[in-house]
């Protein structure tokens, strides 16, 4: 007995890789969410800052503007008619960069050279602002220059160091980072819970799956909600229902062939057996016993060859298709089937309506009309008709088999189509019947795209009506 496949080990976990695709998703949002606010009202405050201290320091260069000279007197005058009370450090310097005012109270530079990079800008004509945030302050700088007749006579520093706007920054990201956390925290046990009842589900259709695989086909699972799982549970159940009836077909058709076969191996068994063990057989019954034994071989053939053919249509082994004349078919099969007619005592009538081409494989359009014409023949009584009508009208052809045989019962029809089943057992093993015939005519004229249906006629007897796209190419036929 052959080992059972291995079944794959599993890898990665779909949980824990919803779990983490959620996650990096969410630390991303949460880092955006983070980030941003905090970005924008920096941005906001360092455009409020250069508003704010772009125009002071105007101001105060307007209002030096007025002495054509700076002095540390004239600066001490003007200075104190200005506001300067909440800037960290303002300075004042002259046209050479010296100090002459400076609000520093830890020192006094007066007279010194300052040496700012933003003084030296707003010396140059420039007015220079700089702002740089260090996470508990916002240090502010700006120098103008203090312009008198078109000509810079000086400069205007100032700065300022502002914690009250940062703390306010600082508290708004210490609230985000809160509800980041809690928010994060909610969702993380959301997406646990969701992908465990998601994975959960799968797992029961793996383990369905590997039930099934075991040879379980009547194991269904439970199908729940509207989702792409529960669609993919509902096309489980019915994959399970097609292996379970494709078993049961399987295990009918491998009783049904081993029986059918059985028989006439038996038969060729028995009679053998008679002729080895029967001590001067007369040649006449030596010729009847080998005659038999001749008889069950070539019903033995005629069974495999059905059987192979059979086995060729489900691998989808199709014969090669080209134009075929329904016609032509029809003519040679009653050419053929003439003599077994007239044995049976049944006439052939023919009817052609019409140029019937298709495309399909030859021998599969000779099968089907040579197995329906064979059955009117053979199950139909002495003195009946067999009429065989080929029509090419509304974009189809259609063949129809009709007899004035013993018919077929309704009950029966649904299954005549199926393999080995006979709807006379007796009279079709007497007429050398298989059960196969009507399914190898089904299986042909399903694999060339057409379709058969069986009806009773109105007075006696069975009709038969296969049909097939007709062919409107323009190749000619042979």
């Amino acid at each position: 007995m052959a080992e059972a496949a291995e079944r794959p080990r599993v890898k990665y976990s779909v949980q824990l890789t919803f779990i983490g695709i959620f996650f990096a998703f969410i630390a991303v949002s949460i880092g955006l969410l983070n980030t941003y606010p905090t970005i924008s009202a920096r941005d906001s405050v360092f455009a409020a800052k250069q508003g704010a201290l772009s125009g002071q320091a105007t101001v105060m260069s307007v209002s030096l503007s007025a002495l054509e000279q700076l002095s540390g007197d004239g600066v001490e005058q003007v200075m104190a008619l200005v506001d300067v009370g909440d800037f960290d450090l303002v300075v004042v310097t002259d046209r050479a960069g010296l100090v002459l005012y400076d609000t520093d109270s830890l020192g006094d530079s007066r007279g010194t050279p300052c040496d700012y990079p933003q003084v030296a800008a707003a010396l140059e004509g420039m007015l220079r602002f700089d702002c740089h945030y260090t996470g508990s302050a916002f240090l502010s700088t700006v120098a103008a220059p203090v312009m008198s007749y078109g000509s810079v006579i000086g400069s205007v520093y100032i700065y300022e160091e502002d914690g009250d706007q940062a703390a306010i920054i600082n508290s708004i990201q210490a609230r985000l980072r809160s509800i980041s956390v809690i928010a994060g925290a909610v969702t993380l046990v959301v997406i646990v819970f969701f992908t465990r009842f998601l994975t959960r589900r799968l797992r029961e259709l793996v383990d369905a799956m590997r039930i099934v695989q075991d040879g379980d086909y009547d194991y269904r699972v439970r199908v729940r909600g509207g989702d792409e799982v529960s669609a993919l549970g509902a096309a489980f159940n019915d994959m399970a229902r097609r292996l379970k009836s494709t078993e049961e077909l399987r295990r009918r058709f491998v009783s049904d062939a081993s029986h059918e076969l059985r028989t006439p191996l038996a038969s060729i068994r028995l009679l053998s057996d008679s002729v080895v063990q029967s001590e001067g057989m007369d040649p006449g019954t030596m010729r009847e016993f080998v005659t038999d034994i001749g008889t069950e071989a070539e019903r033995l053939q005629r069974m495999t060859e059905k059987l192979l053919r059979l086995t060729r249509m489900d691998a989808g082994i199709a014969g090669e298709k080209s134009t075929v004349s329904l016609n032509k078919i029809v003519g040679r099969v009653t050419h053929l089937l003439e003599p077994l007619a007239r044995q049976e005592g049944v006439s052939l009538y023919t009817e052609k309506n019409g140029t019937a081409r298709i495309r399909a494989s030859e021998d599969d359009i000779f099968q089907i009309v040579f197995n329906l014409t064979e059955n009117a023949i053979k199950y139909n009584v002495y003195g009946g008709k067999v009429f065989l009508r080929v029509e090419a009208a509304k974009g189809s052809a259609a063949l129809t088999v009709e007899d004035t045989g013993i018919g077929i019962p309704e009950a029966d029809m649904p299954h005549i189509f199926s393999r080995f089943y006979r709807v006379d057992k007796a009279r079709s093993r007497e007429a050398g019947g298989s059960g196969l015939g009507l399914s190898i005519v089904s299986d042909a004229v399903a694999a060339n795209g057409g379709t058969i249906s069986v009806s009773r006629r109105e007075t006696a007897g069975s009709r038969f009506t296969v049909r097939f796209p007709l062919w409107t190419g323009e190749e000619e036929m042979e």
